[in-house]
């Protein structure tokens, strides 16, 4: 197998992707990528241009280099490059990449993958950045950027505090936890919005929480919110105390 069909097959494998998944991305027809990792045909220069593009390689690196090399390859370099680059990076989760996080969260090869940037206030290397969409956790608005801080056990965290939490039927979420003195295998999470109503987790189901230190979100993005609203919100709340009252007595 030529280099550059055996690294079209070690770049997609690496991604977690399906020969369709990959064509799509390729602008390509599926058979045509089999066709490629089985070298019955040599890749066109424009498909891997797009390759070098979604990698952030060169034409040079795809045609010439084996990228599956563990000493050499693509995935040490791009290990050593972020090593060497000063202050910790921090890795970002779009919404586009949340199917694949689910399934790749654990694995350091996906991780690699993900874009990164860094924040001079925090220091060290367990942070993780999620892209939010909804209106759950209003007045931080949909598209907000979260970065979190890894948190290794529940018990550490006190109630009400904001988390992304990543389950196996919720996916990512952006909620507020609160614990269940009476279910503790149980957490409640709870919206600022007062329009969404709190629900519950099974705590086997959690894969990772990561505690929010940093909101990233736009100017221009804030939602402006006038008197009105500002009473609806008091009077759902006060509606909420007033109904749990009535459960307690």
């Amino acid at each position: 197998m030529s280099i550059a069909n055996k690294n079209l097959k070690y770049l997609r494998k690496q991604r977690g992707w399906t020969q369709e998944e990959f064509a799509q991305r390729l602008n390509i027809k599926r058979s045509l990528v089999g066709a490629y990792e089985e070298e019955r045909a040599e890749p066109r220069i424009d498909v891997l241009e797009i390759v070098c593009d979604i990698f952030k390689l060169t034409l040079d690196d795809v045609l010439r280099k084996d990228l599956s090399d563990s000493k050499g390859g693509y995935l040490a370099k791009r290990r050593a490059m972020k090593m060497s680059s000063g202050p910790a990076l921090i890795p970002f989760v779009p919404v586009k990449a949340a199917a694949g996080y689910l399934a790749g969260y654990a694995d350091q090869d996906f991780i690699d993958e993900l874009n990164t940037f860094t924040l001079p206030m925090l220091k060290g290397s367990a942070y993780r950045a999620f892209e939010i969409i909804g209106d759950s956790m209003l007045p931080t608005p949909s598209g907000s950027i979260i970065v979190g801080e890894k948190v290794e056990s529940v018990d550490g965290i006190k109630n009400n505090t904001p988390c992304i939490v990543i389950s196996r039927n919720e996916g990512i979420v952006y909620k507020r936890v609160q614990k269940n003195n009476k279910a503790k295998n149980k957490l409640t999470m709870a919206s600022d919005n007062p329009s969404f109503l709190p629900y519950t987790v099974n705590a086997e189901d959690i894969m990772e929480i990561w505690q929010a230190q940093v909101v990233i979100s736009k100017i221009m993005a804030q939602d402006r919110w006038n008197m009105h609203q500002l009473a609806n919100v008091v009077s759902e709340l006060q509606e909420q105390v007033n109904s749990l009252s009535k459960k307690v007595n």
